[in-house]
């Protein structure tokens, strides 16, 4: 597997951060960033280290610190306990899978229940699961669960990261390897010379509607972005290159080129990419990237925003997956761009 700082992913992929409660992995964020870097944090649960000259203009990289997650609305009869999503989920992959719940007085874990199949009528069979017809069973009574579960608790599938062959699997990759690749970057510039500040932002709540992203844009105030994020392997069964163009594992950073999104940004990364080796590919968004990115661009009088993204499989699953290769070259391509930053960059179209 490349050399990446695997100690530091894997505790951030441990934590439990759905969106508005990024709390726990935050902490694990903030604290790694502490050893090298100015670290705060805002009311929205954004965190921020930066590197840099005080009050110097400033330059953001963004990886949203928050995980698609379930929410309890209801306590009924056998405490069982009816949810809500917390972002986009295929009600598929939840079937049977554990839950950890963030409870006030502590963590419980449930399991997602559905009729069995043997119960089920040969038509029941065929259809695909939703939501509203699963439930979570945490095995107490329904006095138990409404005492130690109000409504409104959160949680999370309760699966921890793990290495297949040499890919990196679990849930919450997308996108704590963003948050991990935009740390990461700023550690490399540790003891550099930098012309600007360099802010690197756990970003909350972008699976919910790119909010933080939003509140962090507009308190950093910066000259530029790029937003990292994941996006979709393109060599697995059912995915049409000719939408979703060549990503294959082991082919690096993804750069998004699109209406929203910087193209003179764009010629300087893919120019840093060829002098210095580093891979990648290209992936057309015509209309918005569904990352942090389309709402940095829009901050203030609009921020010249890029998205570089890591390929990976079976996004918003319980195992999502990504190759290690791909998560060096994001880092390596954001490092490289950085330091050829002119004083006063020239980001006009």
């Amino acid at each position: 597997m490349s050399e990446i700082n695997q100690d530091f992913l894997f505790a951030l992929l441990r934590e439990a951060g759905p969106s508005g409660a990024e709390r726990r992995a935050a902490d694990v964020w903030k604290r790694e960033a502490g050893a090298f870097a100015r670290v705060s944090e805002d009311h929205f649960g954004n965190v921020y280290a930066e590197l840099g000259p005080e009050g110097a203009p400033a330059v953001a990289l963004m990886g949203h610190l928050d995980e698609i997650g379930l929410m309890v609305s209801h306590v009924g009869d056998e405490g069982l306990l009816s949810v809500l999503a917390v972002g986009g989920w295929d009600p598929q992959v939840l079937v049977g899978q554990r839950i950890r719940l963030l409870a006030p007085e502590g963590d419980l874990i449930g399991v997602v229940g559905k009729k069995a199949v043997h119960l089920m009528d040969p038509e029941d069979r065929k259809n695909a699961s939703k939501l509203e017809d699963l439930w979570l069973d945490v095995g107490l009574s329904r006095e138990e669960a409404q005492a130690r579960i109000p409504v409104g608790t959160v949680g999370v599938i309760d699966q921890g990261p793990l290495i297949v062959g040499g890919r990196i699997v679990g849930r919450a990759l997308d996108n704590r390897v963003g948050a991990f690749i935009v740390l990461e970057v700023l550690r490399a510039l540790a003891g550099a010379e930098l012309k600007h500040r360099v802010v690197a932002v756990g970003t909350s709540q972008e699976e919910i509607g790119l909010f933080g992203a939003q509140v962090s844009g507009h308190h950093v105030n910066p000259i530029a972005g790029v937003a990292v994020d994941l996006t979709h392997e393109t060599k697995q069964p059912g995915v049409s290159e000719k939408k979703s163009g060549v990503k294959p594992f082991g082919s690096g950073a993804s750069l998004s080129v699109g209406a929203r999104l910087n193209p003179a940004i764009l010629r300087q990364m893919i120019a840093v990419a060829q002098s210095e080796g580093i891979p990648y590919t290209l992936s057309a968004s015509p209309h918005f990237t569904a990352t942090d990115g389309d709402a940095l661009s829009l901050v203030r009088a609009g921020v010249p925003t890029a998205v570089v993204s890591a390929p990976a499989r079976y996004m918003h699953s319980p195992n999502e997956m990504v190759d290690a290769r791909d998560v060096r070259a994001c880092i390596d391509l954001i490092v490289a761009w950085v330091k050829g930053l002119e004083g006063e960059p020239d980001f006009r179209r």
